[in-house]
C-alpha cells in the first residue's frame, strides 16, 4: 500500500494578456464601448467588471486542472456542475495488476499526525481494505465488483475544466474555513498559484484567504516532516 499527499497540476491556463484582452472585448460589447480599448486598458476593465458583479463576462475563458485526491474529495468536486470532468475509473483500473504494483494508493489524512493512534487505526483499516480487494480479485471478482471494499481514502485522479467565473465560485466555497479540510488542502495552494498567474482574476480571493493559504502551507510542511 502506498500513502501519498494530495496534489494538483494546472494542465491548461490561458495567457494573461491575451485572455484579459479577450474578456475586455467581450465585456465592452455589452456597453458598445469598444472604442475605449487601448493597449493597456484590459486589466483595469476586467477588475472593474469583477468588482461590479458582472461576472458573466469572465465565463469566456477556462482553466483545466488535474487533481490527485481521495475519492471523498472527488465527490465534492463533481458537485460543481458547471464544469467538465474526467476521472480515474475503479471499474476499469485493476490495482491487482503489476502495473499498479499490486497495491492500492491512498491519500494521507492531514488531520491525523503520522504516529498518532488515530493515524494508526486509519492505516490498519486501509491495509484491511487492500487485503480484501486483492483477495476478491484473486477469487475471480472483476475490478468493478471488488471495488465495493475500497475506501474513501483511495487515491483518484480527476481532470476538471471550468470557466473563470466557476473557479471563483469554487474557491469561495472550498477555501473557506467551513469547507472540508481535505478539499481546502488542494484548493488553497491552487488559488495561490492561479493568483500569481492571473492576478486580475484571482488576486482579491487570494488576499481574502491569505491567512488560510499560509496556515495550510505551514501544515503541509509539518506533515512532510518525519515523525519524531
Amino acid at each position: 500500500m502506498r500513502v501519498i499527499p494530495p496534489s494538483h497540476q494546472v494542465l491548461f491556463l490561458p495567457q494573461g494578456p491575451e485572455v484579459l484582452a479577450n474578456l475586455e472585448l467581450a465585456g465592452r460589447t455589452c456597453y458598445k464601448s469598444e472604442h475605449r480599448i487601448t493597449p493597456d486598458s484590459a486589466a483595469s476593465f476586467v477588475r472593474a467588471i469583477i468588482k461590479s458583479g458582472h461576472h458573466s463576462v469572465i465565463e469566456h475563458a477556462s482553466i483545466t486542472v488535474r487533481f490527485v485526491c481521495d475519492r471523498g474529495v472527488s465527490h465534492e468536486l463533481v458537485r460543481h456542475r458547471l464544469a467538465a470532468y474526467s476521472q480515474e475509473s475503479t471499474r476499469y483500473a485493476n490495482y491487482g495488476q503489476d502495473r499498479f504494483g499490486r497495491e492500492i494508493t491512498v491519500i494521507r489524512p492531514l488531520f491525523w499526525a503520522k504516529g498518532s493512534a488515530a493515524y494508526a487505526r486509519w492505516e490498519q483499516a486501509m491495509r484491511a481494505a487492500e487485503a480484501a480487494y486483492l483477495e476478491l480479485l484473486d477469487q475471480g471478482a472483476k475490478p468493478q465488483e471488488a471495488r465495493a471494499v475500497l475506501p474513501n481514502s483511495l487515491k483518484t485522479e480527476i481532470v476538471m475544466t471550468a470557466n473563470l467565473r466557476e473557479w471563483r465560485h469554487v474557491f469561495n466555497l472550498r477555501c473557506a474555513p467551513a469547507a472540508h479540510p481535505q478539499i481546502r488542502e488542494i484548493m488553497l495552494p491552487l488559488l495561490a498559484e492561479l493568483s500569481q498567474a492571473l492576478p486580475v482574476i484571482f488576486e482579491d480571493l487570494a488576499q481574502r484567504f491569505a491567512p488560510e493559504i499560509q496556515r495550510m502551507a505551514a501544515l503541509r510542511r509539518e506533515l512532510d516532516q518525519p515523525p519524531a
